[in-house]
């Protein structure tokens, strides 16, 4: 088999990619390698502002795919060899795919907690659909799971379940860290607060039990979790541990749970399954003539233009790791919005190499803009949100409306750095201007946050 392009991984940053050069090469030759006979593409894609969008993701077969691009092939089957010296690559069914542009979108994986070797049928790892239809199985008989990991899958989790005792581990001081800040972290924990418990937003209960000494200080694609039942045969009951990582787990007898879980900090924790959401690890397990560049975090260096060190190779979404000068005020995130930006991004560089043609960076890497949702409120994500990259020498801004609202500015130098918004704000486009543009607000003061002022008129 060949085609001029041939692209690696039926993912978001692959399917992305491969619509994209349908697009702008209708009349060359494209490979999709997919080990899923089933694809993700993005749906119901929409503008929020110029540099945020939120979408949908579906599952739909491969075939899709070919029908709607006829230039489109998709291949099922999992790539073990490139010979890149050779232009081209190895499958593991012994088919050999030739190219001349090669895009690597394969993705990540799950990142378990080292006991998982041992006990792979009680920890499991949550990265995609197969994965939670494991999960939601194994939850239907449980009692009490243990959730590890402090990021956007774990919190969902632990926001969604239902009937299941759940034990929160997380080695940070606060909820979902790795989105928000301690202050956000208690906006969601107040915000349900009554008589010691917490109640959802939707009509389902869930209660926040907090260590007593620890209280002073949260890939699946956006909304992953809307229509799933996550339902075990217990009671909801959530107990956080924080400032804790797991230290063992040990399968026992004539107790009342299976596991037996050791925290280092000395606690221990009894439980019928071990959720691990622990951060993913990219898939670079295959073989090259010539060594790919990795990065610290294993990702395949890619420069500005998505290139790889090898010759016509390129790579996008989880798996690559940006190697160039960043702006200020983007970094990289293992998100689905990314995954999706790089795809076709990739695609329109090597479209563009193809056709001797320049090509500039696209502008969605001027900002890092992200939108999701966290315990059921829209959360905007904007520029350094947290600080990042600014040595603590930022000033923060907030206005919070108990059960409704919370807005933080990240100012540095009289201007807008990052922003977190949640709830229904409003300020997503007034926020992306004065990050993009670095207006100086010392003028307007704390009233930018005032909201018996309209801000935005200021900025029109």
């Amino acid at each position: 088999m060949k085609a001029v392009f041939v692209i690696v991984g039926g993912g978001i940053a692959g399917v992305s990619c491969a619509e994209t050069l349908a697009y702008l090469q209708p009349e060359k030759s494209i490979i999709l390698l997919s080990e899923s006979t089933l694809i993700k593409t993005v749906t119901n894609l929409h503008a929020i502002t110029k540099t945020i969008v939120s979408f949908d993701i579906e599952e739909t077969s491969g075939s899709s795919l070919s029908d709607k691009h006829k230039n489109v092939t998709v291949v099922h089957d999992t790539i073990i060899e490139v010979k890149d010296n050779q232009y081209f690559i190895i499958t593991k069914s012994g088919l050999n795919i030739r190219y001349s542009y090669l895009c690597l979108c394969m993705g990540a994986e799950p990142k378990l907690i080292p006991q998982s070797l041992e006990l792979p049928n009680y920890i499991i790892g949550i990265r995609d659909t197969d994965s939670v239809e494991i999960f939601i199985d194994k939850l239907k008989n449980c009692r009490k799971i243990l959730v590890v990991g402090n990021g956007g899958i774990a919190s969902e989790i632990v926001y969604k379940i239902i009937n299941t005792k759940v034990e929160w581990v997380i080695r940070d001081n606060h909820i979902s860290a790795t989105f928000i800040d301690p202050g956000a972290a208690e906006f969601f924990q107040d915000m349900f607060k009554k008589d010691g418990a917490l109640t959802e937003i939707t009509s389902k209960r869930m209660r926040y039990q907090e260590e007593d000494t620890l209280t002073s200080g949260a890939a699946l694609g956006p909304d992953w979790y809307k229509n799933l039942l996550m339902s075990g045969n217990s009671k909801k009951d959530v107990y956080i541990h924080y400032n804790c990582e797991v230290a063992s787990v040990l399968l026992v007898q004539d107790q009342e749970y299976p596991l037996e879980v050791s925290l280092n900090n000395g606690q221990k924790i009894f439980c019928d399954l071990i959720v691990s959401a622990t951060g993913v690890t990219p898939r670079t397990k295959f073989q090259t003539a010539k060594k790919l560049d990795l990065a610290l975090d294993e990702g395949i260096k890619v420069d500005q233009y998505m290139k790889t060190n090898l010759d016509n190779i390129y790579a996008a979404g989880d798996i690559c790791s940006a190697n160039w000068d960043l702006a200020k005020h983007w970094f990289q995130m293992k998100l689905w919005t990314q995954a999706r930006q790089m795809g076709w991004y990739a695609a329109k560089c090597m479209s563009g190499d193809l056709n001797k043609e320049q090509i500039l960076q696209d502008f969605c890497f001027e900002i890092f803009t992200h939108s999701t949702k966290l315990f059921g409120y829209k959360v905007i994500l904007l520029g350094l949100y947290n600080g990042q990259t600014l040595d603590n020498n930022y000033e923060v801004l907030l206005r919070t409306t108990k059960g409704m609202e919370y807005i933080k500015l990240v100012i540095q130098d009289h201007k807008l750095q990052g922003a977190v918004l949640i709830g229904e704000t409003d300020l997503e486009e007034m926020c992306e201007n004065l990050i993009l543009n670095q207006i100086n607000l010392e003028p307007y003061g704390d009233d930018i946050l005032n909201p018996n002022i309209d801000i935005e008129d200021y900025f029109d």
